[in-house]
């Protein structure tokens, strides 16, 4: 069916709200109309995320209740008492998504716990292993600018769904051919039937008292937490409450929250890519800092997934600290702890995605604990997290990703910025008991185990030509073997669809065991390494770059030349 065939199934039908037909009645833009109906939302691993509007490419209450009947009829035909737990954030259509996903799943009678405010998305993990439900779904689109929401979908072990239950939902989803094909009921219905119950304060006390036993040096937290100076803002996100709730209950008494970006607002109206790893979320923390003069500035995105953290340097200067850097930041601190407290597991384990800093390799050689290398996707680290857990092979400690998400513990499976960001204070206050700042326990772990340096570079290519233009720079990079980068020698090529790893120098061929995902990654003999890749989320291709250099000066110099030569390289593939 072609774009103006859907569009007018959409105008035609008696389903679909005056709102939405005036919407597109009003687009006088073909390529828009276009993009809204060429294709569907694709629903993936991730779930689904898009623009909010009218279309069949768009996110609104019929792509979501689309993919709700899916999920609705997956659980029905392989659970005997199918159950889901439901979660939003503070993003626009947020709270209506949820409900109209809590009545589709009722209707089939699926048990649902719907959150009675908006929570993050570790409080849905939480909730889902609480209840042992047999999924959970987040409304959010994360840190994505405001004309986005999304819809994550968690499979029963409180992370999200693997890639077989992806393909298998996705089969239902494909299966729904008409709007009338959506079941419904009221809310009045699902109540009395015992198939909605709200979500409230005794999940919540739980996953607090549960996260707050993450602290490694409680007494030394107890003693000194109300000497530290904080700045925290939840950029109009749903960390708000939780943050701040966990920080208070540990004796974090000095908490300076940026109070025009407190308040959940889906319109971010002080940050319009309400992202912690963007320095422009925090130009009113920094404002604020100039009267409060804080120990740590961290923020927390929408959904409170992901944490920023900003400190100042030797010479006074605020740095925004990257992803890799707070990684590294946790890893080294929660190991050394457990070491001085002699807790420290036979079988630790830190996992880290393939994309990460390379440097926790040599700190977790270092403490005798094992790294763990996964694909992109926190996912993939909640995965593992299960598999520990049931084989008892190894013990989890830490987990991240270089996109500013973090977990510690094994109380969720995915990203948690609520531990992160109490994680942090600890090892914020640890280092001020020293006379240090966090800056100065950076550059201690630099000296210690090597100057590397990371830097991410997106390319942003929006609607379907946008999306043609990766694939075919993706498959440049695959299709071509680049022999030398900047004069350095390359001397390994990976490319993780194939699942093969290429010795450059010999053509020697070794197999990749992690699933197949469209990433191709080139190691050169300097130790530098660079990654494309295609975002699950957005419509971007990135780049990731890493060098080690001789000193911090040395390692930036070299990243900037680098970088130079990678983006050289990527632009003649969006060419080719």
């Amino acid at each position: 069916m072609s774009y103006k065939e859907t569009l007018q199934e959409w105008l035609d039908s008696e389903f679909v709200l005056p709102e939405f037909k005036d919407e597109l009645r009003g687009i006088t833009d073909e390529k828009d109309l276009e993009d809204r109906f060429y294709t569907e939302l694709e629903f993936g691993t991730a779930g689904l995320r898009g623009i909010l509007g009218a279309g069949t490419n768009r996110m609104n209450i019929y792509t979501v209740g689309k993919a709700t009947e899916g999920l609705a009829r997956y659980l029905k035909a392989n659970i005997e008492h199918p159950s889901c737990a439901i979660a939003y954030d503070s993003r626009i259509k947020s709270d209506e998504f949820a409900k109209v996903s809590a009545l589709i799943l009722a209707a089939h009678g699926v048990k649902v716990y719907l959150y009675d405010a908006l929570a993050p998305v570790p409080l849905l993990s939480f909730a889902v292993r609480h209840y042992s439900t047999s999924a959970g779904i987040v409304i959010t689109a994360s840190h994505n600018p405001q004309a986005y929401n999304g819809y994550k979908v968690y499979g029963s072990y409180g992370g999200q769904v693997t890639d077989e239950e992806a393909d298998n939902i996705l089969k239902e989803i494909r299966s729904i051919e008409r709007f009338e094909d959506v079941s419904s009921i009221t809310k009045e219905e699902a109540v009395e039937r015992g198939l909605l119950e709200y979500i409230g304060e005794e999940v919540i006390r739980t996953y607090i008292d549960s996260i707050k036993t993450l602290t490694v040096k409680k007494d030394m937290v107890k003693e000194n937490a109300h000497k530290l100076n904080i700045i925290y803002t939840p950029i109009h996100g749903s960390g708000n409450i939780p943050v701040r709730r966990v920080l208070k209950e540990l004796g974090y008494t000095n908490v300076n929250v940026v109070k025009e970006q407190e308040l959940p607002d889906g319109t971010f109206p002080t940050a319009p890519y309400p992202n912690p790893e963007n320095p422009q979320v925090f130009e009113l923390a920094l404002k604020l800092a100039e009267e409060v003069n804080p120990d740590i500035i961290f923020g927390t995105d929408p959904d409170c997934d992901r944490v920023g953290v900003i400190v100042k340097d030797s010479e006074g200067n605020d740095r925004v600290l990257s992803g890799n850097q707070i990684g590294m930041l946790i890893t080294y601190y929660l190991l050394k702890a457990m070491k001085e407290e002699n807790t420290i597991p036979e079988n630790g384990v830190v996992i880290k995605t393939i994309v990460s800093t390379e440097s926790v390799r040599n700190i977790t050689d270092d403490f005798g604990v094992d790294l763990l290398d996964v694909l992109t996707g926190f996912k993939y680290i909640g995965e593992k997290i299960e598999e520990y857990q049931e084989t008892e092979e190894k013990t989890f400690i830490f987990g991240f990703e270089e996109s500013f998400g973090y977990l510690a513990g094994t109380y969720v499976r995915d990203k948690d910025a609520v531990v992160a960001s109490m994680i942090l204070c600890e090892i914020a206050t640890y280092y001020k008991t020293r006379g240090m700042t966090l800056y100065d326990a950076l550059v201690e772990i630099y000296e210690k185990y090597g100057f590397f340096r990371e830097e991410i570079e997106s390319f942003t290519l929006a609607g379907k030509d946008g999306q043609e233009k990766i694939r075919k720079c993706i498959q440049y990079f695959r299709d071509n073997t680049l022999t030398e980068i900047g004069g350095v020698k390359t001397l390994y090529k990976e490319d993780y669809k194939l699942r093969e790893k290429v010795s450059v120098l010999t053509g020697e061929k070794t197999s990749i065991t992690l699933p197949a995902s469209n990433v191709i990654k080139y190691t050169l003999e300097d130790e530098s390494w660079f990654v494309v890749r295609p975002s699950g989320t957005e419509p971007k291709m990135k780049a990731y770059m890493a060098v080690k250099g001789h000193s911090l000066e040395d390692a930036e110099e070299k990243l900037s030349r680098f970088k130079s030569e990678v983006i050289s390289i990527v632009n003649r593939g969006f060419e080719n």
